[in-house]
């Protein structure tokens, strides 16, 4: 880092290389997202008040962690998510946080640097991995860089921006991306709306920089990696392009490889949201995972209309095309029409689509709140997609004594977790099981993916594969019981022999399954009758 930026942002000295070695010592092994693991995604903003002002903070989130991990694998009574990630916690003008205003302060309104550190020992002492949302793409208007080469033409962080003296076409994006300067005739670029200047990652000055952001989040502040935000928009094309340029992945691979060689057990996952042919060329060697928009969307749309063969084919070409265990599947974020709401408020449809999500492969995220059927439409604006979490049935709804950041929606009193944790139908204890299951099996958490076939178009089914343990995953889409539903596969799946199904999830009970000499499932028939909107799984021991 320059020693202008370290003067402008009073940055404490790194003591870099004796945090990494304590990091890493307390982690499981390299590449601990491989291993099946769920990761909760959390907007501090509107998770827990701790003091009263009506906004979530980092002491209110260490207070509710034994929500998401006690750190107790014996029990149930938490979610059991392995990982967090937070949404951005660095300082900024917005009550969102994507418009960064010091990357190495801890946002005033969720705390202290010291709140943040403690936050991250009570993670790691729970066993939880903690993930941030790094900004790389645009700073607010108001960082203190861009006020310095808005006001100084001669200002040392002029070429940290981009400039241009006319406004240039952007190829197929719908709101304007050069904003005029207030000071001087000329525009800026700012993708995504005026207060978001792109910072100019083409100048090493600027690299260098978020490489220190970087050094300082895995060094001073221990998280074990990053949500990259944007990553598609990393850079402009000379013809007004804005997304997937060439230099952009020439910038993650090298951002993606610094940070393997100063933190090699650190995770990092990148928001492509495109489909899976834009997301491609972002492999092999650049972050180590992206979410897949696609799979989430194929989901909910299984879930919605009782058809599995959208689903099926989504997952295949996955699988098929992607590195495997490195890429993420997710229900929806913050930025998207919440999953209940989406599925017009059908719980069943809601505990499917987690059924779904927590029993085929991927990295899987659940967004705070979709445990419990919290709602928000994204045509009402993005803070009703991020409301204070339902805690409990009074004022405030366990969130907060004071008056909430955001109104409540008005399920708020129904959809909390006081009133579904003694409920053991209720989606938040499915949510549970679901997870515990997941992270127990490591054909689940890790296994191939394999789809057999049925004549039913409301049923799906498919096994999970590791070497050493096989599930059966089946599931009734539609609203209608089905009677006997017969499964089969065209190709070996297994070896010959006699199977006995032991039930880990769902209403299935046990069975005894076949598979002949070709090693194709001989007419499976895992249970009289599929229930509607059920899915099982079946643990499947070879008897011979």
């Amino acid at each position: 880092m320059n020693r202008i930026a370290v003067a402008l942002c009073a940055l404490p000295v790194f003591h870099a290389a004796p945090l990494f070695a304590q990091r890493t010592a307390a982690a499981a092994g390299p590449e601990w997202w491989r291993g099946g693991g769920v990761c909760y995604e959390v907007f501090v903003r509107s998770f827990y008040d701790s003091d009263g002002d009506g906004i979530g903070d980092l002491r209110g989130l260490i207070e509710k962690l034994d929500y998401i991990n006690d750190g107790n694998p014996r029990e149930q009574r938490d979610l059991g998510a392995s990982c967090i990630w937070l949404m951005p916690v660095a300082q900024s003008t917005s009550y969102h946080g994507y418009d960064v205003t010091n990357y190495y302060q801890v946002e005033r309104a969720y705390g202290t640097t010291r709140d943040f550190q403690q936050f991250m020992a009570e993670a790691r002492r729970r066993g939880i991995r903690v993930i941030v949302d790094l900004v790389p793409n645009h700073v607010s208007s108001e960082h203190p860089y861009f006020r310095s080469a808005l006001l100084d033409a001669a200002s040392p962080y002029r070429d940290w921006f981009v400039w241009s003296p006319t406004v240039r076409p952007a190829s197929g994006w719908e709101a304007p991306v050069w904003h005029r300067a207030p000071t001087r005739d000329e525009y800026y670029y700012g993708l995504f709306w005026s207060g978001m200047p792109d910072l100019n990652l083409g100048n090493p000055a600027v690299t260098a920089e978020l490489k220190g952001v970087a050094r300082f989040w895995l060094g001073e502040m221990g998280v074990d990696g990053f949500r990259v935000d944007a990553a598609r928009h990393l850079f402009e094309g000379e013809h007004g392009e804005w997304k997937h340029v060439p230099a952009t992945h020439h910038w993650l691979r090298d951002y993606a490889a610094y940070i393997r060689r100063i933190a090699p057990d650190a995770f990092t996952i990148g928001e492509v949201w495109d489909s899976v042919e834009a997301i491609l060329p972002y492999y092999p060697d650049q972050l180590d995972a992206y979410f897949m928009f696609d799979v989430g969307d194929a989901i909910i749309d299984a879930a919605r209309t009782g058809s599995g063969r959208g689903l099926v084919a989504s997952v295949q070409r996955v699988q098929r095309e992607l590195p495997r265990r490195r890429w993420a599947s997710f229900l929806r974020n913050h930025d998207q029409t919440r999953t209940l709401t989406d599925l017009r408020g059908d719980v069943g449809r809601a505990r499917l689509a987690a059924s779904l999500l927590l029993t085929l492969p991927g990295i899987p995220f659940v967004y705070y709140g979709e445990e419990i059927g919290m709602t928000g439409s994204k045509s009402d604006g993005d803070p009703r997609l991020r409301t204070p979490m339902h805690w409990a049935r009074r004022p405030g709804v366990g969130f907060t004594s004071g008056t909430a950041w955001e109104p409540l929606h008005p399920d708020s009193f129904t959809a909390n977790v006081e009133a579904q944790e003694a409920d053991p139908a209720s989606l938040l204890n499915h949510y549970r099981r679901l997870i515990h299951v997941r992270t127990a099996n490591p054909a689940l958490a890790a296994g191939d993916f394999v789809p057999l076939e049925s004549a039913e178009d409301a049923a799906v089914a498919y096994l999970r594969r590791v070497e050493e343990q096989t599930v059966l995953v089946v599931a009734n889409l539609g609203t209608r019981r089905l009677a006997r539903v017969t499964l089969f596969s065209a190709d070996a799946v297994l070896p010959a022999g006699r199977y006995a199904a032991r039930p880990l999830l769902g209403g299935v009970r046990e069975a005894t399954l076949g598979v002949g000499t070709d090693g194709r499932p001989r007419d499976w028939t895992p249970a009289p009758a599929l229930e509607p909107l059920e899915l099982s799984v079946l643990e499947l021991s070879r008897s011979n």
